[in-house]
Parts: C-alpha cells; structure tokens; sequence
C-alpha cells in the first residue's frame, strides 16, 4: 500500500514550472527526493502540506485527499523544514504545551526522551540555539506525536557527521514497523546512499526518474575510456560523459550488459553522481 501519491501535479510561478510531477512512496519505506538547487523539491512539499496551491493533479496520503481532509491528515504528519517555524521567544517546554494543543497524540515523555539525546536544554529559548541545534529540536518536535508519515526538507542541514548518523538511525528505526514512512528530501545524496528505499530525482521542474535505490544503483555506472573505445559505446544508453586529460568518463544505463564493456574501465556509482550527469547533460 502505499502512503503517499502524487498523481500528475503542476504549480506554476512566474519564473518557474512544476511539470506533471507524479510518484507514490509505499507504506514502510524512505524516499530520498533530490535534485539542484530551484529544482523544484522545496515546491513538492509544500504542495503536499497544502502551504501552496497547485494548478493541476491530485495528492493523496493515507489515500485521503490531501486538501478535503487536510486536517486529519496533518495529525498523522511530522514535518521537518529547512529553517526553524519556531518563535525565538520560545523554549522547547513552551513548544511542548503548544503541541499538546495542536496533537491528540504528542507524547510529552518521548519528546523529553529527544531533547535528552540530542542535548537540549529544555530552558533555553530557540534564539540562542545554533542552527544545527534548531533542526534537531525540529525533528524531535516530529517525531514526538506518534507521525505515520515524516515529511524532511534538508533535515541534517547545518548537523556535524556523529550528529547526522545519529538522526539516520532514529529515521531507520521510524519505519521498522513497516507502517510508518519519510519523504527526506535533500541535497546531501550520501545520507540517502545510507538509508533510502526510493529515490525520485527532480531536474528544473520535471521529473527525471523515481525508482528503487538498488535499481538505480545496479543499472548505472561510470565507464572510463579513450575516444575510440566511446565511439563504440550504444549513444542510446549514454546519460552523459565529461572529457578529461585522461580520457573520458561517460554514465551508461546498462551495465547489466556487462558484455559490452569488457575492456573498459567499469565503476559503480552513487546517487551524486547520477544526478550530476544528469544535469551536466543540458549543457551537452
């Protein structure tokens, strides 16, 4: 089953288009939504969160209409934002009295429990936090009203690397149940090399590809040759190639055909890479 379907929608804006974007994300399972900068990723979540209106298609999550049945929806969702939505003024004891308000299901002791692990004083007011100290109270605030769904924009931005390991851990062990699932959108691919069952790459608005991780990853490589071993590569599994003092580096789709690359320099890829290719290729 799955938690969450995006089904051919579009937001226009002045100087930019979201272009028939659809994907579904299964009960259970991370989504790892990436793209550049003004891609279109920040668009998605806000159009999920109802925060701004699409022009066209329909969103579903735990297959309600996510405008007719915004309310109950939301109080199934934990939300993650690139910046803090906390007043400076307040302290994670006043947010806990706030989200007691808004949850019926905020749970007071496990949101303490995360304010413990993270090393946060539960006194001191979001003004004198950090900003990567900001983002843990934000994702302790999350995941403390028992969520089916967490929705992450660039969650582990401005987190030290223990840091960032811990919180991938507390995402992983949020879906061992198999009922609960994270769209974890972001640029930093290698936590979703780390963590991730789906990954949906979104390029100037459009949709590149949404597929399993270990799709992507087994049916993509770099393959490393001189300009006569190029020539003889099939242009139609060519993603895009850079051209270097030693040769040139080129994304193939196909390297399950090992045979074709024999006597060619083969290595594996991570999601990085994929999507730098690309992109590099508009420029081609």
């Amino acid at each position: 089953m799955d938690i969450l379907k995006i089904d051919n929608i579009s937001k226009d804006y002045k100087d930019f288009r979201l272009n028939d974007i659809s994907f579904n994300l299964p009960k259970g399972c991370i989504m790892g939504l990436i793209g550049e900068n003004g891609a279109g990723k920040t668009t998605i979540v806000k159009l999920i969160l109802n925060l701004v209106k699409r022009n066209s298609g329909t969103i579903k999550i735990f297959d309600l209409d996510n405008i007719e049945n915004e309310q109950k929806i939301k109080q199934d969702i934990g939300v993650v934002l690139d910046e803090s939505y906390f007043h400076d003024n307040l302290s994670p004891k006043d947010i806990s009295i706030i989200m007691r308000n808004i949850y019926k299901s905020w749970d007071d002791a496990k949101f303490r429990s995360y304010l413990k692990q993270f090393k946060l004083n539960e006194d001191k007011i979001v003004k004198d936090y950090s900003k990567g100290m900001k983002m843990k109270l934000s994702i302790a605030t999350a995941l403390s009203h028992n969520a089916k769904l967490l929705i992450l924009d660039e969650p582990t931005s401005g987190l030290d690397p223990i840091v960032r390991n811990e919180i991938l851990d507390i995402f992983l062990d949020f879906i061992q149940d198999e009922e609960r699932s994270i769209l974890f959108s972001t640029h930093v691919t290698s936590d979703l090399d780390k963590i991730a069952d789906y990954i949906t790459f979104i390029h100037e608005g459009s949709l590149v590809l949404s597929e399993p991780k270990d799709d992507i990853l087994n049916k993509y490589a770099i393959v490393k040759c001189d300009e006569e071993q190029f020539e003889r590569i099939d242009k139609s599994h060519i993603i895009s190639y850079r051209k270097n003092s030693f040769g040139i580096e080129v994304l193939v789709d196909n390297i399950q055909n090992i045979k074709a690359y024999e006597d060619y320099i083969v290595d594996s890829v991570n999601l990085e890479d994929v999507m730098l290719f690309y992109i590099r290729r508009e420029n081609q």
